[in-house]
């Protein structure tokens, strides 16, 4: 008795859990490794997806860090991070960077223009929506990084600061590789722009205006019909009207924007002339 209780007693422990026991330990080892392939498998998504963002702009990152903050969003940041994590401090460098370059390229392609044709033609480069223009040639619209702000606010928001976002990645270009990588991507993405200018030179509101005049009617009055949006983000429509003529409309992320619109549109509709003065 005295040996057979020995026996017994000194099973081994393992023994004892039987085959419940041995699944549940196949089943807390193979954890580890199956999470180890999950995030592998999603850095190197990410990697694939920055290497294809670099292909599209045509440059390549030593710090890949300096790409990602230039495409991620105020609300995309984790809590603890600061708004400098996003792309708004490049958006900074990077507008002025973009200023230098344009100015430089202008100053030499058109040696005969004056100061104030220089400024207008400048303006008309760097401005938001020129610099979205490109951002969309470039296929960034997808590549913000954006947090959870809803579907309808998703693509208002990717839309509204694409012109930013084209600044903020200069900017990144620019701490990354200098003044040449920077004045290099500028200058393939602006150089035609720069040469075919996409709307006129001239101030809108100021071509219709003086249209106006010259046919003795009144100055163009320029009303709110309707606004759209979240405050950060509003959305302005603005109606021009002329005696005699049908109103025009136009939208923009600000009024003045919207009333340049608008005066666009009658200019087109009543085939003004002078718009493309220089």
């Amino acid at each position: 008795m005295k040996d057979e209780a020995k026996d017994i007693t000194t099973q081994p422990i393992e023994a004892q859990a039987g085959p419940d026991g041995e699944a549940a330990t196949k089943t807390l080892t193979s954890k580890t490794p199956a999470k180890k392939k999950r995030v592998r498998a999603s850095k190197a998504k990410a990697a694939d997806a920055n290497a294809a963002l670099e292909a599209r702009i045509g440059y390549s990152f030593a710090d890949p860090n300096q790409l990602i903050q230039a495409i991620t969003h105020v609300s995309a940041l984790k809590s603890g991070r600061k708004r400098g994590d996003s792309y708004q401090r490049l958006e900074f460098l990077g507008d002025h960077v973009l200023g230098l370059v344009v100015s430089d390229m202008l100053y030499h392609a058109f040696p005969n223009a004056d100061e104030g044709e220089l400024s207008k033609r400048l303006a008309e480069l760097v401005r938001k929506e020129s610099c979205a223009d490109v951002a969309k040639s470039l296929g960034l619209l997808d590549d913000i990084k954006l947090g959870s702000v809803g579907p309808s606010a998703d693509a208002r928001l990717r839309k509204s600061i694409l012109g930013d976002i084209c600044e903020a990645v200069i900017g990144a270009i620019f701490l990354d590789g200098g003044h040449a990588a920077a004045d290099e991507f500028v200058k393939r993405n602006w150089t035609e722009r720069m040469h075919k200018p996409r709307r006129p030179l001239r101030d809108p509101k100021t071509v219709l205006q003086e249209w106006a005049q010259g046919k003795g009617l009144p100055t163009p009055v320029y009303r709110e019909v309707e606004r759209t949006g979240p405050h950060h983000d509003p959305e302005f429509r603005v109606a021009v009207d002329l005696p005699g003529l049908a109103p025009a409309e136009g939208t923009g992320g600000s009024k003045r924007a919207a009333e340049k619109v608008a005066a666009s549109v009658m200019i087109e509709r009543e085939g003004v002339g002078g718009g493309n003065d220089g």
